[in-house]
């Protein structure tokens, strides 16, 4: 175990923690990365219905649009890929501004 993955807490114990106290939850998890990226592929991040999330899928960067794709995950209950990156408009918007691209697919849970 490295030391990212020791600051990180086990992102599936707590998607399970979460779902057996009732809560809903969203499951993201990085699938491909170019250029500039502040974490690696397979990176995981859960929210729940009230936008609680554990984990990380850019250091902080756009931990909000993948929060918000989450809820709208669990609302409408569809998977998605978010794809956020230099050629993308919202890439400034959400703050990837290091000049990468991430896809993120993100999954309800339950």
């Amino acid at each position: 175990m490295n030391a990212q993955e020791s600051l990180q807490p086990d992102i599936i114990e707590v998607a399970v923690r979460w779902l057996l106290e009732g809560r809903q939850a969203a499951l993201a998890t990085v699938i491909s990365t170019w250029g500039s990226s502040p974490m690696p592929v397979g990176s995981q991040l859960v929210a729940d219905g009230a936008g609680n999330f554990a984990g990380s899928v850019s250091g902080g960067c756009i931990e909000g649009a993948v929060i918000e794709e989450a809820l709208a995950c669990m609302r409408d209950r569809q998977p998605r890929t978010l794809k956020i990156g230099v050629g993308n408009d919202r890439a400034w918007e959400v703050g990837l501004a290091c000049g990468g691209d991430i896809h993120i697919f993100i999954q309800p849970l339950g």
